[in-house]
């Protein structure tokens, strides 16, 4: 049986040395600190294209608010002649109309006082009890869970990180 080969993606860079690794710490310091700058300038390009069209920013939207409710005012006024043989779309050439029905959907407000009515009224089918594996009961008492098929206990697992120093200007 041949063996599969597997393929790693080539390292672009390796430090050879700890002053290489000063050296590429500092460097990783200043790229990220340019690529802040770099997102801050984006940011503030965006913020001042927007704010210099705001006036017909807002004009657009408030237009476009009169054209759709003029729009669906004629419309739920003539539905009838629009929608025959139970139709919920007309195709007025430029465009289409329709009406949909959401799905039924429940608001809750006050989770508690409900959850407390329900259980007076002998309602409990409408309150859902939650089973799940207690991750941490689990992590206090490793061995009474050694050897459950699905369960295993990660151990030992590092993180590498690098954080370049930075002074803060106050």
């Amino acid at each position: 049986m041949a063996t599969k080969r597997q393929k790693a993606p080539a390292l672009a860079y390796a430090c050879q040395t700890k002053e290489d690794t000063q050296s590429a710490i500092c460097e990783l310091g200043l790229v990220q600190r340019e690529l802040t700058r770099v997102e801050t300038e984006i940011n503030d390009e965006i913020a001042a294209i927007t704010d210099s069209r705001k006036v017909q920013i807002e004009a657009l939207k408030m237009r476009s608010e009169a054209l759709l409710k003029g729009i669906q005012t004629w419309c739920e006024a003539n539905r009838s002649d629009l929608c025959k043989n139970g139709a919920k779309t007309a195709n007025l050439i430029t465009g289409e109309v329709s009406w949909r029905l959401r799905p039924p959907s429940v608001s809750i407000r006050a989770v508690d006082k409900v959850l407390e009515t329900l259980k007076v009224l002998k309602l409990d089918r409408f309150v859902r009890t939650k089973e799940e594996p207690n991750k941490d009961a689990m992590l206090a008492e490793p061995k009474a869970v050694s050897g459950i098929a699905g369960i295993t206990i990660v151990k030992g697992v590092e993180d590498f990180a690098v954080t370049p120093f930075e002074q803060e200007v106050v």
